[in-house]
């Protein structure tokens, strides 16, 4: 018994050094060389804080891009996704509603282009971007109701699209916050 408890004990001391102290000190000091220092990077307009870069926030309005639907209603400390699979009549019921609020606010968009992200929540659900795709389909509904030309939105939307930084590092990407923002600044909201 002793020569299996002793060896069991060692084990334990170490693992408890390198889980409970040596990877937290690694993660706090990668966090400190991060924007932000591991805080979250403060969205600042006009003198007030409207959010943060990389966490998604919802917008009801029509006159904005809405964000991906969120299986944690965009509360940062409930992170979460839904768990539940394609098959799941529940969650294909959330989806095919979904599909028809957004086919009735953007009906110039037939149900097969409407892209994926824009009626399924992410991993996270507090995912703040959207594909180019994302965006531009939401292009006539936004500049209708904001009385601007399609061509002057797209174009909005196009100086928004954030390209990675080497090809094989994932897809190109929009922040809904900060296409928002530049709408706002483009046609304010009366």
């Amino acid at each position: 018994m002793k020569t299996q408890l002793i060896p069991a004990l060692r084990l334990t001391l170490v693992m408890l050094v390198l889980c409970c102290g040596l990877y937290p000190a690694l993660v706090w000091a990668a966090a400190q060389v991060a924007p932000g220092r591991g805080e979250g990077v403060q969205v600042n307009h006009k003198g007030r804080v409207v959010g943060f870069a990389n966490v998604g926030q919802k917008f009801d309005r029509p006159e904005y891009f809405t964000s991906r639907p969120s299986a944690a209603d965009y509360h940062a400390d409930a992170s979460s996704g839904s768990n539940k699979g394609p098959s799941n009549p529940v969650y294909l019921a959330e989806v095919h509603t979904r599909v028809e609020a957004f086919l009735q606010q953007n009906p110039t968009v037939k149900a097969g282009e409407v892209p994926a992200e824009l009626v399924t929540a992410s991993g996270s659900g507090l995912d703040p971007h959207l594909s180019p795709e994302g965006a531009y389909a939401q292009v006539a509904r936004v500049a209708r109701l904001r009385r601007l030309p399609e061509a002057r939105v797209r174009e909005l939307v196009a100086a928004h699209v954030e390209e990675p930084i080497f090809a094989f590092f994932g897809p190109a990407k929009v922040n809904v916050l900060a296409l928002n923002l530049a709408l706002d600044e483009l046609a304010p909201l009366r």
